[in-house]
């Protein structure tokens, strides 16, 4: 009897496994933390009422395709992804922002808990013009990503650095929104981060 109480266990055991090894929340995933995001800030607990994505920042994941499809309009901070919702309120404006200057040389960081093949990683930016009380919609960033990465599939380290640098002709306060477009699925993951030129 105890033999096959134990057998039972086990194999409920390794099931529990299975399951944790193949759900959303266990595998991938990544979000830049250079310019500190939102979805980091929250993480650090350097920003409240965040919701799940203090536990998750590495979870903001919608599908790829950005400008053109991806998530809508006042959702890109969260991937189109309700359960981090708080990431898509502007706040009025008062989101940390990390200070940049336009034109100079910048290292742009994602960090992982498991990578993925990738295609490439886009940056865009907010138009000038652009309210920070306002959510982020495709209107208030440029058409074009002011820096685009291609990885050819390659999977990116635990931590990848991307040297660039911040566009020209800009002031005030903006809103990178970078994209990590994954190869191997139909997804891509979302930062937004605050800065301050």
């Amino acid at each position: 009897m105890g033999r096959k109480l134990s057998t039972a266990v086990i194999g409920a055991g390794l099931a529990m496994v299975s399951v944790l090894s193949t759900s959303g929340t266990a595998q991938a995933h990544g979000y830049t933390t250079t310019p500190t995001s939102r979805q980091a800030f929250c993480a650090q607990g350097q920003v409240s009422n965040c919701g799940a994505i203090q536990w998750e920042p590495q979870s903001v994941e919608g599908p790829k395709g950005f400008p053109e499809a991806g998530p809508p309009d006042g959702r890109i901070c969260s991937g189109g992804n309700q359960r981090f919702a708080e990431l898509d309120d502007p706040r009025g404006g008062s989101w940390p922002a990390t200070g940049v200057t336009a034109g100079q040389g910048y290292t742009f960081r994602w960090t992982f808990t498991v990578p993925h093949r990738t295609s490439e990683f886009e940056y865009y930016i907010t138009r000038n013009g652009y309210h920070p009380s306002q959510p982020i919609t495709r209107a208030a960033l440029e058409s074009q990503p002011f820096m685009t990465v291609p990885m050819g599939g390659r999977q990116p380290a635990m931590t990848e650095n991307h040297q660039g640098s911040m566009p020209t002709g800009k002031s005030g306060r903006h809103v990178i929104v970078a994209v990590w477009n994954v190869a191997d699925t139909g997804n891509a993951f979302y930062s937004c981060s605050d800065v301050r030129f």
